[in-house]
């Protein structure tokens, strides 16, 4: 008997019936096919279907929804996180500027030096003469500068605000406004900002302001003014500042907040970063007991209450980061308080159509004539 080969049968089975011929992606027959249809053979790798616009936006509303509920519980988690968004000291702008030379902003009668409020730890400061002194400080070095400040000029000492540095074109723009003016101008970046060591902090900040301010004073004549010059999160180092002379009984001459806020915690929660959040229950556990975890307070209305020298508010009511209400809501406790009696507290708004905003007043023409009234008799009512 013959043995029979089924590899050859099933071979001429297959040939002798085209139906029972395997079909593209192993299916047979005439049923397969209707099975899977046109582009049967890609569907079959992809056994899901694809989402549609209306799935895809679903699943992007999902995401942001997660988002939105997580971070609430970060910032909670890690109030670390709170607080460097209130200094933004890691926000460096202009990006690649060289802090050791003030004359690439245009300041040729500027001079940069190191002061250091605590052992091993320095800052980076700037000292800008009067307008009236640009020629003869060409090529001068620290000790001319220092010369200088023997002179009859009053002395601003300038608070910047959080993010970028002492060489941010807004403040630049201000030192050049109050330089023209006949003004000695002396600023630094805080421990943390610009090239300065350390990490920020609301009293590391305020200590380095006291530091800086006791050394121009050694090199002041004794009836040599010196005012004190806050901007936006500076407001809150000036009172600070000021409020610790107040107490020791040497306040300076006048202070200048521009762009003021009461308080830290009402600030933040008038900041536009905090619209998508402002009406969340828990928003104030969640966001504000954050920062005062941190031992952030800059308690401006506070200390107001126990300032003892002219104060002097400037605020644009189209300014979108420090609300126009928050500045008259300080001048108003500033106007009751008991320590200010006597002294000049004066509240000037700058219209909206005007544009100036959150740190643009040095742009307006009339800051220079608004310095000099308000000046004039705050100098001669401390002497």
């Amino acid at each position: 008997m013959r043995k029979r080969n089924n590899s050859e049968d099933s071979g001429t089975l297959l040939e002798g019936n085209p139906a029972l011929k395997q079909r593209p992606g192993g299916a047979a027959g005439p049923a397969a096919a209707k099975s899977q249809g046109p582009g049967g053979e890609r569907s079959m790798g992809k056994p899901f279907s694809r989402l549609g616009a209306g799935g895809k936006m679903k699943r992007m509303i999902l995401w942001l929804l997660v988002v939105y509920v997580s971070i609430p519980f970060i910032v909670k988690l890690c109030p670390s996180i709170q607080a460097k968004l209130v200094f933004l000291n890691f926000v460096r702008m202009p990006f690649f500027l060289d802090l050791k030379r003030p004359l690439d902003q245009g300041l040729n009668h500027t001079h940069n030096f190191y002061l250091e409020p605590e052992a091993g730890q320095k800052i980076g400061v700037w000292h800008t003469v009067p307008a009236q002194m640009w020629k003869e400080a060409q090529g001068k070095q620290g000790d001319w500068y220092d010369s200088t400040f023997s002179s009859t000029h009053t002395v601003i000492l300038y608070l910047h605000g959080n993010a970028g540095t002492r060489g941010g074109d807004h403040r630049v723009q201000l030192y050049k406004v109050l330089s023209s003016l006949g003004f000695h101008v002396v600023t630094f970046d805080y421990r943390g900002w610009g090239d300065s060591d350390g990490s920020p902090s609301e009293g590391g900040m305020t200590a380095d302001a006291l530091f800086v301010y006791d050394w121009l004073k050694r090199r002041l004549d004794v009836k040599t003014p010196v005012y004190i010059w806050g901007h936006s999160l500076g407001t809150g180092v000036a009172t600070n500042l000021v409020r610790r002379l107040s107490d020791r009984g040497s306040p300076p001459h006048a202070v200048i907040l521009e762009s003021p806020f009461t308080n830290i915690r009402e600030e933040a929660k008038s900041h536009p970063f905090s619209k998508v959040y402002r009406y969340l229950p828990g928003f104030d556990w969640f966001f504000l007991d954050a920062i005062t975890a941190n031992d952030i307070r800059f308690a401006s209305d506070e200390n107001v209450m126990h300032i003892s020298c002219p104060v002097l508010i400037l605020h644009a009511e189209d300014d979108p980061v420090v609300p126009f209400h928050l500045g008259t809501k300080l001048y108003e406790a500033a106007s009751q308080s008991q320590k200010l009696r006597g002294h000049k507290v004066q509240m000037v708004p700058f219209p909206s159509a005007l544009g100036y905003k959150h740190k643009f007043i040095y742009r307006s023409p009339e800051l220079p004539n608004i310095l000099r009234d308000f000046f004039g008799p705050a100098s001669r009512q401390v002497h």
